[in-house]
């Protein structure tokens, strides 16, 4: 866990950066890589009742790691998916409680 969710972008290109973007993420936050994981969500975006093009949005859902690595892990998924072609990116923090926070059945 950190679980990085990921929409608006195609399932290739989220593939294509998937194994750097981990690399850089457990350095940043110091954790063991096995404990990140990284989700595409397909979705549409709609727009006067049409399909439309849609952006980046990601995901970030961990435990409180303080501003400055909230930052660092900000800028780095941001700066990797800016390169696949996308000018504006979006991400967005949940803070887990670690005593709502439970895993097979235990809290943390």
């Amino acid at each position: 866990m950190p679980q990085i969710k990921i929409r608006g972008i195609s399932l290739e290109k989220i593939c294509s950066l998937s194994e750097e973007l981990i690399d850089r993420l457990q350095q940043v936050i110091n954790c063991p890589k096995e404990d990140l994981t990284l989700e595409y969500i397909p979705t549409t975006f709609i727009s006067d009742g049409k399909p439309a093009a849609g952006y980046p949005f990601v995901e970030v859902a961990w435990f409180d790691r303080g501003q400055e690595t909230q930052d660092r892990v900000a800028e780095t998924i941001t700066n990797l998916i800016r390169r696949t072609g996308y000018a504006g990116v979006d991400v967005m923090f949940t803070v887990f409680e670690k005593h709502r926070y439970y895993e097979n059945g235990e809290h943390f």
